[in-house]
This record gives C-alpha cells, sequence and structure tokens, in this order.
C-alpha cells in the first residue's frame, strides 16, 4: 500500500490503535513492531490533547522506539471522536465490505471461465482432436 499524504505527523506521548488481535498501546521507548491495522480509529496524544484518525486499515510500524509510521489507504483525521465513529468508519467499514462482495465474484468468473476450458479440452479429448 502507498500513502497519498502524510495524516499524522507529530511527536506523540502515547498511541492507541487495532489490529486483528485487538486494541494495543505505542509508547515511547517501544520495541521494533510491525503490525497490520484493523479498520478502526487510531488515537494519539500530544502535549496532553486526545486526537483521533479513522484508517481504513494499513501497516504501522515503530523503529527506534519513537518513530511510529502508518501506510494506508485511506485516512481522516479529526478531533471529534463521535463524528469519525459514527460516520467514517461506518463507511470504512461499508467500502470493506463491498471489495469483498466484488472479489468473490470475480473469483466466480475465473472459475466459471476455468471450468468451461476444461469441459471444452475434455470434448474435444473424447472426439480425438486432441493428441
Amino acid at each position: 500500500m502507498t500513502p497519498l499524504s502524510v495524516v499524522v505527523d507529530e511527536d506523540a506521548d502515547s498511541l492507541r490503535a487495532q489490529d486483528a488481535s485487538g486494541s494495543f498501546g505505542i509508547r515511547p521507548g517501544h520495541a521494533p513492531f510491525l503490525t497490520v491495522l484493523a479498520v478502526s480509529i487510531l488515537s494519539w496524544k500530544t502535549a496532553g490533547l486526545e486526537r483521533f484518525c479513522a484508517l481504513r486499515g494499513g501497516l504501522l510500524t515503530v523503529t527506534g522506539g519513537r518513530t511510529v509510521a502508518i501506510a494506508t489507504r485511506e485516512a481522516v483525521a479529526g478531533d471529534d471522536l463521535a463524528t469519525l465513529d459514527a460516520e467514517v468508519l461506518a463507511r470504512f467499514k461499508s467500502d470493506t465490505d463491498e471489495e469483498r462482495v466484488e472479489h468473490v465474484e470475480t473469483m466466480r468468473l475465473q472459475m466459471d471461465a476455468i471450468r468451461q476450458m476444461i469441459s471444452r479440452l475434455r470434448q474435444g479429448a473424447d472426439t480425438g482432436q486432441f493428441r
């Protein structure tokens, strides 16, 4: 995934995110870390202020005990958790569900094409056209 822009560029005192195993926290001095983020709300504190960012999945890395980098396809930052949670996160989840349905339909079309090719190859073998 290639991010189109930097969403968060601050020195954070703490950060909370979510991956497939659940919610976790990052603080300065954290060990090197790499994880795939779920569609979720990222939160961080800087100078006592808490900020939020809705993420449509992504990849989080921690290097050097303090540098946190997040690559994501889509993110919306904001100060109001209620707005992000209700509107943006629901849209991200809906988009993800639509992508799953499209993926299943694509796989179904591919399997149908393969079945037709196999059927025609068998017909040719039965009639002696392929030797």
